[in-house]
């Protein structure tokens, strides 16, 4: 029994250090997204932090930002990667409601602005070609 009870209090610890652990910004699939707008020749900004949400990415001769989001995070729709932790599902549910709302009000500030918004998904960027055609389709439109 008490084995069981150290384990749960380790469990939760190493879930807390994980979670403390993940980059806010230069991640793996940002690195992929900049990667991809290097190869089709186009050169930005990164993080602006008087811009609000302090973009990931920002085009100022297309007048666009870009938000590379974890679908875990930010809770991508349909997406097999936004999958909820078992443990405190209540405190998870929360925060990510708080995530996907600040998310939107993000948004609707950068748009109020005369920004363009596009995200990009993290699992959007396993395919590096499908991801190059996106942003080239996306940025063609502005």
């Amino acid at each position: 029994m008490r084995w069981s009870i150290m384990g749960v209090e380790k469990a939760a610890k190493s879930r807390s250090d994980i979670m403390r652990a993940v980059k806010r910004a230069h991640t793996a699939p940002e690195i992929k997204v900049r990667q991809a707008l290097h190869a089709i020749g186009l050169r930005f900004r990164l993080h602006r932090r008087d811009l609000p949400g302090s973009p990931d990415i920002v085009l100022p001769r297309f007048g666009v930002v870009v938000f590379v989001h974890g679908c875990f995070w930010h809770r991508h729709s349909g997406c097999r990667y936004a999958s909820t932790p078992k443990s405190r599902e209540e405190f998870w549910l929360a925060k990510f409601e708080a995530n996907v709302r600040r998310d939107a009000n993000k948004e609707a500030q950068l748009l109020g602005l005369g920004w363009r918004v596009i995200v990009v998904w993290e699992c959007e960027t396993r395919s590096p070609e499908k991801l190059m055609l996106r942003l080239k389709r996306e940025l063609n439109d502005t």
